[in-house]
């Protein structure tokens, strides 16, 4: 399929990216679908925080933490507030990861890569509800998803399945197989430890085949007891830098059966077994490939374009480079009509590429996300957050979002508004939305126009 120069570098920018920066456009405008591809990279996406706390380091801290508050509990020590010392752990950890995966998104000349490890990210959500995963989300991405965006899924179906954040977050960390050793023993001393499901659930509706795939509560069940002794381990362990030790004595011993598959007693590597095949499923395949569909495509995916990424993905034994160069190069993605409105974050992000400029205080953009309805790290559920335009566009949203518009044009009065439409924009600034910005009666009522049109709105 042709592609018109104009328009597809356009689209490049700000559909497959988060937004153009000054000159972007101009710079994808040659070869849109080239621009794209020389972003995919076998390295994996770009690290916020390159030189970050590691897990190990945050639950080490978190140890601390909790000692301390054991502390403070029991001697009434009134200058050691537990309170005040979470909410200061939070503040430093999970704000300064926040803040600085914001502003490589707002400074990234790869938007296309930033994006795309977003769209994983959000697949694998870990959220910040937990004083114990808020201050691991941000290792989080940078140890089990970012490294693996564009290598086969099954790799980062293992390594964010492994991660102390997500063991934390869905409780497997405490998963006691019925008739393990250590079950046995806790049942002498009185105590009744449980198997835990939340995880083995997640993998199999959430992370790979989908609620369609035909699995029951009883695969659920059987997949949770071959997780069983999935674990935390010392955070001083220096063969285990991000934590993940696995527990024998609290392993289900047995054979399991799962989806109709035999998988025999071999402690860890029978969970691993399990998710080898889940991510290999042709289920998995076409889940996926609708995700990615109508994230960067539409709410209502286009069959056609499913179907071709589903074939790449069953081709190529579940390479994520292979598939995100399908997408770019499948007409479906490239349709004129922009059809997913952005989330508040997409919103924020875009409006301070556009502008060239970038937040330094982290307590800003979490105030206005809040506001708008996206706390930062903390999607509602397991789910993440959601894909489609009605959960963003509300009257009300839309408000907050011309109130923020409002403010933060005021800072750019100095600055031309049909230059940063143009640069923002290109080919997809339409007559009449130009013909408003400039016949606006000062500069930033013009860049709140700009801000809040269809077109900046829409992507």
């Amino acid at each position: 399929m042709s592609l018109d120069r104009d328009l597809g570098g356009a689209i490049a920018a700000t559909r497959f990216g988060l937004g153009a920066r000054p000159g972007e456009i101009a710079s994808a405008r040659s070869d849109p679908r080239g621009f794209l591809l020389d972003q995919i990279s076998l390295r994996g996406a770009d690290l916020a925080v390159p030189d970050g706390q590691s897990s190990t380091q945050r639950l080490a801290e978190l140890g601390a933490y909790q000692r301390d508050r054991k502390l403070a509990l029991a001697t009434g020590d009134a200058k050691s507030d537990p309170v005040k010392m979470a909410a200061k752990l939070i503040r430093d950890d999970a704000g300064t990861d926040f803040l600085a995966r914001v502003q490589l998104g707002v400074k990234t000349d790869a938007g296309f890569r930033e994006r795309w490890a977003l769209f994983w990210a959000n697949h694998f959500t870990v959220s910040a509800g937990k004083l114990n995963t808020a201050t691991l989300v941000g290792p989080f991405e940078q140890e089990a998803i970012r490294p693996y965006v564009f290598g086969r899924f099954e790799d980062m179906l293992f390594a964010s399945s492994s991660h102390p954040a997500m063991l934390l977050y869905l409780d497997q960390a405490q998963s006691v197989g019925p008739n393990s050793d250590l079950a046995l023993l806790a049942q002498r001393a009185g105590k009744h430890p449980g198997l835990n499901e939340n995880l083995a659930r997640e993998i199999l509706e959430l992370h790979t085949v989908g609620v369609d795939a035909g699995y029951s509560q009883a695969d659920v069940t059987e997949f949770a007891r071959a997780m069983t002794g999935w674990s935390l381990g010392r955070t001083d362990h220096p063969e285990d830098p991000q934590g993940f030790l696995f527990r024998p004595h609290a392993h289900e011993p047995g054979a399991r059966t799962i989806m109709g598959k035999r998988y025999g007693e071999d402690g860890q590597a029978q969970a691993r077994a399990v998710m080898a095949d889940l991510a290999a499923s042709p289920h998995t395949a076409r889940h996926l490939s609708t995700k990615i569909a109508r994230h960067f495509v539409s709410d209502d995916p286009p069959p056609a374009l499913v179907d071709r990424l589903t074939k790449t993905y069953l081709a190529s034994g579940g390479r994520l480079d292979e598939v995100a160069a399908t997408l770019i190069r499948s007409p479906e993605a490239w349709d004129p009509r922009a059809s997913k409105f952005k989330t508040p974050y997409e919103f924020m992000i875009s409006s301070w590429r556009a502008t060239d400029t970038a937040p330094t205080d982290v307590a800003q953009v979490a105030k206005t996300l809040n506001e708008m309805g996206q706390k930062p790290f903390s999607a509602p559920s397991p789910k993440g957050w959601p894909e489609e335009a009605p959960a963003w566009c509300a009257p009300d949203a839309v408000v907050k979002r011309m109130t923020w518009s409002e403010g933060f044009a005021q800072g750019l009065s100095d600055r031309d508004p049909m230059q940063l439409a143009d640069n923002a924009l290109g080919a997809r600034l339409s007559p009449l939305a130009a013909k408003t910005i400039a016949r606006a009666e000062t500069r930033p009522e013009a860049v709140t126009i700009l801000l809040m049109s269809p077109e900046f709105q829409r992507r």
